[in-house]
């Protein structure tokens, strides 16, 4: 598979997920600018430095788990208070759970708004993190080897066959 090829197969980040399409542009911008800087950066590191960090983002939290562990901790706290403490308490879980079913149908809930300012990205964008990050290290056939030259160029050819223009 040529660059051309690359440009215009399907990719998360074009195909605006419901949380995306939930988030306002400037926080989908933001994350998509340092996403490209971090890929510019790890351009002039080595092959194990570049896999230290797939590995680290193997492991970070997306909104989804995020907004899930928020919602089931809330919920359990809400239960467990007012089991022992005061009925009232039951109030948290009944507002909380709407929120996370709101989440599973729309796409949206009102946590989502802080989640996403926090940085908090989808498992797409950290995907095409990894995707990037990989055609750096040179993990993929389609793509040149490095060469001589500019790591930054390298890095843009990259961050435009998976839809970030350099």
């Amino acid at each position: 598979m040529d660059t051309e090829t690359l440009n215009t197969t399907t990719n998360p980040v074009d195909n605006a997920s419901r949380v995306r399409q939930n988030t306002a542009e400037e926080v989908n911008a933001k994350i998509d600018r340092e996403m490209a800087d971090r890929v510019r950066q790890y351009a002039e590191n080595s092959n194990s430095t570049i896999g230290d960090r797939i590995a680290e983002l193997e492991r970070e939290w997306d909104t989804e788990r995020v907004l899930e562990a928020n919602a089931s901790v809330l919920a359990f706290t809400g239960v467990l208070l007012g089991a022992f403490v005061n009925q009232n308490w039951l109030w948290l879980p009944a507002i909380v759970l709407p929120f996370l079913f709101q989440h599973a149908v729309q796409g949206w809930c009102p946590p989502l708004f802080v989640i996403r300012r926090l940085g908090v990205r989808t498992r797409d964008e950290i995907d095409c993190e990894i995707f990037a990050l990989k055609a750096l290290r040179g993990d993929f056939d389609e793509i040149p080897e490095r060469t001589e030259g500019l790591a930054s160029t390298r890095a843009n050819e990259i961050l435009r066959a998976i839809g970030l223009s350099g």
